[in-house]
């Protein structure tokens, strides 16, 4: 019996593969691998798609995060409000402009920043807030808009996981002040290999996030007004990213009914807690993330080995599945200089021990997916007690 794994991306090409094809080779014949025509293209299209005025591609979402924290002067003294609960680049990009991050403790429900908390987390350091759209459902950023006004505060959303998820029939990207965007290749718009991009409706940042991305200049050349990086998006991938952005509404679609399959296939099984929608929020599920709570009787320690024998159990019958995150970011080593503690952040330290992703894919096929579940169930039958 074949293997189901996390993230399929030979069906996608398989249905795609010939446009691609076409694309690439109309990018090798130019000549122009670097710019031009086809990144220009891009970044209109992608403009057009989140609703926002401007859009700077880039080589990566962690440069795009990057990116937009230098735009915005943010360094030394600063500190930025952000998740413990997502992927190291969030916090990483904060620590490298020199800035502290600030942590504050996820809603249970939908894995994202608990808004009753960030208040309280503000200081007179307080530069920006920078929310993760986790797993590709959308923090509720109406509020977390009204929360950075009322403290003249900017907001930089890590779209990284979220491409096409909406608050009130606005995309991601285009709420707050800055959003950023990952093409790693298995996100919902995924490139072959790295990428990223800036969405805003601020023309001087916008200006900023280009000098920046190529060494520092703004009209080419050797003439340098900062000190940028080379973080430019290759020809190559911004030729493929303009094919797939054609069908990213289809794909995220299909997303959402093989996430409304799993809901209604694992609804009534014990022992799991399944992800939710928040209302008002129309997410895009990058991933399909469960958790395996702990029992009265069991301790942290069971709990985490609990949720490990079933993800054994599900590899032992062909079913891969992901745990993201392990390890919540106030408790990895880098940050431990800031005296960050277990207990510190109980929902993340306890969604650490309990997380479990299931395979996602537009192309998940009905027969696979029951696999899935039957795997699940069948183990979820032995572990509890």
């Amino acid at each position: 019996m074949s293997k189901i794994p996390p993230f399929d991306l030979s069906e996608q090409y398989k249905i795609i593969g010939d446009e691609v094809n076409a694309a690439v080779l109309a990018v090798l014949a130019s000549g122009r691998y670097i710019g031009g025509d086809h990144v220009e293209g891009f970044e209109q299209q992608f403009a057009a798609y989140i609703d926002t005025s401007e859009c700077i591609a880039c080589n990566s979402g962690t440069d795009a995060l990057f990116l937009a924290l230098r735009a915005l002067h943010i360094g030394p003294g600063d500190e930025v409000i952000t998740t413990p609960f997502t992927f190291i680049a969030t916090a990483e990009v904060i620590s490298a402009v020199g800035a502290t991050p600030v942590f504050v403790d996820i809603e249970a429900y939908t894995f994202n920043l608990n808004l009753d908390q960030v208040e309280a987390a503000i200081t007179e350091r307080t530069r920006a807030i920078m929310p993760v759209h986790l797993f590709g459902q959308p923090v509720e950023m109406p509020r977390l808009m009204a929360i950075a006004q009322q403290h003249q505060l900017t907001v930089v959303e890590d779209c990284a996981q979220a491409v096409g998820a909406e608050w009130a029939d606005q995309k991601v990207g285009g709420i707050g002040h800055i959003g950023c965007f990952s093409f790693y290749p298995t996100k919902n718009l995924g490139a072959c290999g790295d990428g990223g991009a800036v969405t805003t409706n601020d023309p001087e940042i916008a200006a900023t996030i280009r000098m920046l991305r190529d060494h520092g200049r703004r009209a080419g050349g050797y003439y340098h007004e900062a000190i940028g990086v080379n973080s430019r998006l290759d020809a190559l991938q911004a030729a493929i990213l303009q094919v797939k952005l054609r069908y990213l509404d289809t794909w995220n679609s299909q997303r959402r009914a093989v996430a409304d399959r799993y809901r209604h296939l694992l609804q009534h099984v014990p022992g799991i807690v399944l992800p939710q929608e928040p209302v008002g929020g129309k997410g895009v599920w990058n991933q399909y993330t469960l958790r395996i709570p702990s029992t009265d009787q069991q301790t942290e320690q069971d709990q985490h080995c609990r949720r490990d024998q079933v993800r054994q159990h599900l590899q032992a019958d062909g079913v891969s599945s992901m745990v993201y995150y392990p390890l919540p970011l106030h408790l990895q080593p880098i940050y431990q200089a800031q005296k960050q503690q277990l207990g510190q952040h109980l929902i993340a330290e306890q969604a650490a021990n309990e997380v479990l992703s299931l395979p996602m894919f537009p192309e998940l096929s009905p027969d696979v997916q029951d696999r899935v579940v039957y795997s699940l169930k069948d183990c979820l039958a032995g572990v509890i007690v």
